[in-house]
């Protein structure tokens, strides 16, 4: 390698370096908030469980709460592409009207195998009709996440991830800020399947760290190696001049 292409190579190894130390602070600020908000969760769902209906205006997010009404079977969501045990299939997403006034609050009723992970022929079998008493968890839904890209697939909308303003344009009627992770109780059918709420983990930002700052110290110890090897080579490789100076070797005398 000649001394220029030794020096390019050693300065993008120390930018590649830089970035990599930037990425990695990137995702140490996001496992820092995320193990805050885990703390707040934490907290919030160990405080006494909410009756939806005479609730405060305090966050409901991870608190446990209590819902009534029944549920609108026709605006029923899906969460495509979801898997429980190694099984493709869907996350069932029903509205539950009268919880609050004339507000409804989504219920996550659980899961049902699906092959394709998006279509569920048999979700109006899987009704849950009558006046209900849900419990569980409710967690906030995301304004806008970019991710939610909402498909009409037999005549219901499915979702990759639920966004609250898109929501919001496709009911008719008011909806709470807050998605409920129905638990299992007596009686319950089989289908859909019930499901905790997300864990509270450290996510993959600790991995995505620790990939970054192990990234930027392969990029440090090419470029120690590229240096170490141009120091070795001024001090091996003898010059023209020194050759020409030592001259030939003696001729030895009979």
């Amino acid at each position: 390698m000649s001394p220029r292409a030794r020096i390019l190579f050693v300065a993008l190894m120390l930018l590649v370096a830089a970035v990599c130390v930037r990425l990695g602070l990137w995702q140490r600020a996001r496992l820092i908030a995320r193990r805050a908000g885990n703390a707040a969760a934490q907290h919030a769902r160990q405080m006494p469980p909410l009756d939806l209906e005479r609730a405060g205006i305090e966050s409901l997010a991870d608190r446990r709460v209590t819902a009534r009404g029944s549920f609108d079977f026709a605006h029923d969501m899906l969460l495509r592409g979801q898997v429980l045990l190694g099984a493709p299939g869907v996350v069932v997403v029903t509205p539950l009207r009268g919880a609050r006034g004339d507000s409804a609050v989504l219920v996550v009723r659980g899961f049902v195998p699906s092959p394709d992970g998006i279509s569920v022929p048999q979700l109006d079998s899987l009704g849950e009709p009558g006046a209900q008493s849900i419990s569980g968890i409710a967690r906030a839904i995301p304004a806008r996440t970019g991710r939610g890209r909402p498909l009409l697939r037999d005549g219901r909308v499915t979702w990759k991830e639920l966004e609250l303003d898109a929501l919001r344009g496709e009911l008719p009627y008011p909806v709470m800020n807050v998605l409920l992770f129905a638990t299992p109780a007596a009686g319950q059918p089989a289908w859909p399947r019930r499901l905790e709420p997300p864990p509270l983990d450290d996510g993959p930002h600790r991995s995505y760290m620790l990939q970054w700052f192990g990234f930027a110290t392969v990029a440090v110890i090419m470029a120690l190696i590229a240096l170490r090897r141009r120091q070795a080579a001024g001090w091996s490789e003898p010059t023209a001049a020194s050759t020409a100076a030592t001259g030939p070797p003696p001729a030895r005398l009979p």
